[in-house]
């Protein structure tokens, strides 16, 4: 059983005004959270840098999080999504197409750990050898 997925999205070749636009950027952001039914923990943050910077923003999830930040300067906009719940796929590429005019929407899935027996794995250690130790510290580049 997996703890949960993560998504990775990076927008490229977006129009800079909308990766300015607080207003924008807080309604896809709403997008997502109620197409994946998501529960938000307390009122997001937003944070609008000055001049010709970009937009911040973070949504406390029950199910983990929920991260957005832009990049006007090389027209780049990058969200972070981590669920411990599974969730249908949402359509990144298509949605910040129309809302950033996005080039090209680049979207990585990471499935996080596997959820392991806390008593399984204190048995594993009591019968492990020196030699499989060996092999944990190797796999961790930890040196003995």
């Amino acid at each position: 059983m997996l703890a949960g997925i993560e998504w990775l999205v990076e927008a490229q070749g977006c129009a800079v005004d909308r990766l300015q636009s607080l207003s924008r950027l807080q309604a896809v952001c709403g997008e997502i959270v109620r197409d994946l039914d998501l529960k938000v923990v307390g009122e997001p943050l937003w944070h609008k840098f000055p001049g010709p910077g970009g937009v911040t923003g973070l949504y406390l999830l029950s199910e983990s999080h929920l991260a957005c930040h832009t990049y006007p300067e090389v027209g780049l906009a990058t969200f972070n999504l981590y669920c411990c719940r599974e969730r249908p796929n949402w359509n990144w590429r298509e949605r910040l197409g129309d809302v950033l005019r996005a080039e090209s929407v680049c979207v990585r899935s990471v499935p996080r750990g596997e959820m392991v027996d806390p008593l399984r794995n204190e048995e594993q250690e009591e019968n492990s050898t020196s030699g499989s130790q060996f092999q944990r510290a190797a796999v961790l580049g930890i040196s003995q």
